[in-house]
């Protein structure tokens, strides 16, 4: 059954029409998880997966969904510097990004903004929205079936989620989505104890990197310009939750 209602996202307020229930949500965030990881190499022991997860848990921990089963994986691929998350908290780093990640500071920013797609629901946002513009009635169909579904029917899901054909791309959330997450991120790894300035270190440093092609991970959000300034502004507001680690 599809529950049509309004939200409210996390710390912004902002009004949102989501028409799947979070049971649903949740059962198509496990699906197209286990269909990520039969398909990508991780990477459970090195120093940079024990750091993916030690953020990771610190920042899931202040996000107030405990109900949340967290996962947070690395994927070994240096030549992509890529990081996403998958309703319910699901979330997936590449080891690319540790080029510009260079210590648990930066990388909470990169977390803490997935965790805010996360808690903000906006996977859930995305499909709902494709449903209620009629284009996405094989989705709602997904959804009422939950997690039985055909390889076709899986693929249409992770695409409306944000997860493209190919493991690893991610299709652009909206503007408005990206900078909510930037926002909510921001506060996360603030309330975890990592300082939200280093957001713009890591932004500043991957905007830098050379070649006319935008890296992957910058494609998929808003220009790096526009980022880093949106970010400079909401760095006063997150670092009234800042409190640094002990």
């Amino acid at each position: 059954m599809l529950i049509a209602g309004c939200a409210k996202a996390p710390y912004t307020g902002r009004n949102q029409l989501i028409i799947i229930s979070q049971e649903q949500e949740l059962a198509l965030g496990h699906q197209a998880a286990r269909d990520v990881l039969q398909k990508e190499k991780r990477d459970t022991t090195s120093p940079k997966a024990q750091a993916v997860e030690r953020v990771g848990r610190r920042i899931a921990a202040v996000s107030g969904r405990s109900d949340f089963q967290w996962e947070f994986h690395t994927i070994i691929n240096d030549e992509t510097p890529n990081a996403f998350c998958l309703p319910g908290g699901k979330v997936f780093v590449y080891t690319g990004l540790f080029e510009y990640a260079k210590n648990d500071d930066q990388l909470a920013a990169v977390i803490g903004h997935e965790v805010g797609h996360a808690i903000a629901r906006h996977g859930a946002e995305r499909v709902s929205t494709a449903m209620a513009a009629q284009t996405g009635a094989a989705v709602g169909m997904i959804a009422i079936s939950g997690s039985d579904m055909s390889p076709a029917s899986q693929q249409l899901t992770m695409a409306a989620m944000g997860l493209g054909v190919n493991v690893g791309v991610i299709l652009p959330f909206s503007r408005g989505q990206e900078y909510e997450a930037d926002r909510i991120g921001l506060i996360l790894m603030a309330k975890a104890g990592y300082d939200p300035r280093a957001a713009l270190d890591f932004w500043q440093a991957f905007a830098q990197q050379p070649g006319k092609k935008p890296p992957e991970f910058l494609s998929t959000h808003p220009a790096s310009e526009n980022r880093i300034q949106s970010i400079r502004g909401l760095i006063p507001e997150a670092m009234q939750y800042y409190k640094p680690q002990q």
